[in-house]
């Protein structure tokens, strides 16, 4: 069923997702804090597609993706407005990575093990539904991808089983099995998985591949 997909985020994963929600058949409205920054995707991006403000991306989507930097989610948020993401699912994509660089490889985060940013966006927005996805892999692999091993796994969680059910069709359609972690606590376990993902390519230059799951 077509619907209303608000995409928060004027980059690369933001551009990503938001074509891959109009190739599967939604209509999507991007976000920009600068919305006249999206008027060459906007030409491109056909008939379902549309710009406006955090706000009004907030107030359009059905299920909102937010797609910012991690430093700028909490503000992000804030912008959209609590009320425009009350009941509403909010796929959070972001990752807490720090301004440092990396070492050897490894990325640096803001936040610890115990608190996941996912954590500190759900209390500031405590009546949105956040699920966890599409923070454990780069934007070239989110929609539809393509590896030798078969359909990989992304691991989502969130406290609402409803929105996760939810979140977990929009993945089979993007070409993605499904491990869903539990709770909002889990996002502690899942943000790290972009350290992971990002070591091979900082180290050696290899950027093409995604994680799976195998269960016996």
């Amino acid at each position: 069923m077509s619907k209303n997909i608000g995409v928060i985020g004027s980059g690369t994963v933001g551009e990503t997702l938001a074509n891959g929600f109009l190739k599967h058949g939604h209509r999507v409205m991007r976000g920009s804090r600068e919305p006249e920054k999206l008027a060459g995707w906007l030409a491109e991006a056909g008939p379902n597609a549309e710009t406006g403000t955090f706000a009004a991306t907030a107030a359009f989507g059905d299920i909102v993706v937010l797609a910012v930097k991690g430093s700028a989610a909490s503000a992000a948020i804030a912008a959209c407005g609590t009320d425009a993401l009350a009941q509403k699912i909010v796929l959070d994509a972001t990752n807490p990575i720090a301004d440092a660089p990396p070492e050897n490889g490894v990325l640096r985060f803001f936040t610890t093990h115990d608190e996941s940013l996912m954590e500190r966006l759900q209390r500031a927005a405590p009546q949105a539904r956040f699920v966890k996805a599409f923070s454990s892999v780069g934007a070239g692999l989110m929609v539809d991808p393509e590896l030798p091993g078969g359909r990989p796994t992304m691991f989502i969680a969130g406290n609402d089983n409803d929105a996760k059910a939810e979140t977990r069709a929009i993945l089979d359609a993007f070409g993605w099995d499904t491990a869903d972690m539990g709770t909002a606590t889990a996002a502690r376990a899942i943000e790290p998985l972009c350290m992971l993902w990002c070591i091979p390519g900082f180290l050696h230059g290899r950027w093409n591949h995604a994680f799976k799951l195998i269960e016996g």
